[in-house]
């Protein structure tokens, strides 16, 4: 996580950086599959803008619930197992993921700018997805 700071004449601009980790499932893999579908580790990275600041846990909290199910630093089996199946009723591809955090940051009042960058690190293929969405556009 970061703040950066960019002075315009008189007026301040503090930009939020937070960078989490999330799980996404193949949403392409589930509808070609007859059972099973491959699920990716990732990353989104969210800057964002705003008045006042943008705080970290909103950032953070965007992110977490973006994906297709949480990240756990340890399971126990039965678990593993309600994950695994919250992940295969819930998939996303990268874009999605993009796409889910900045609907979410939308709804946050103050938030007036940010930018939203996934990768997901593919299980299956030997290059890894990318989305990035900004807003406004710019």
């Amino acid at each position: 996580a970061s703040y950066e700071g960019e002075l315009h004449g008189n007026s301040v601009r503090i930009i939020t950086t937070v960078t989490g980790a999330v799980k996404t499932l193949c949403p392409c893999s589930k509808a070609i599959s007859a059972y099973g579908a491959h699920n990716q580790r990732g990353q989104a990275r969210v800057s964002a803008s705003g008045t006042p600041p943008v705080e970290l846990g909103a950032l953070i909290e965007a992110i977490e619930r973006s994906g297709s199910s949480p990240l756990y630093p340890l399971l126990k089996r039965a678990d593993e197992k309600a994950v695994t199946e919250m992940a295969y009723e819930n998939p996303v591809f990268v874009e999605d993921l993009v796409r889910n955090i900045a609907l979410k940051l939308r709804e946050k009042p103050g938030i007036e700018a940010f930018e939203v960058e996934a990768e997901n690190f593919e299980s299956i293929h030997a290059h890894n997805a990318h989305a990035l969405l900004r807003y406004p556009n710019q």
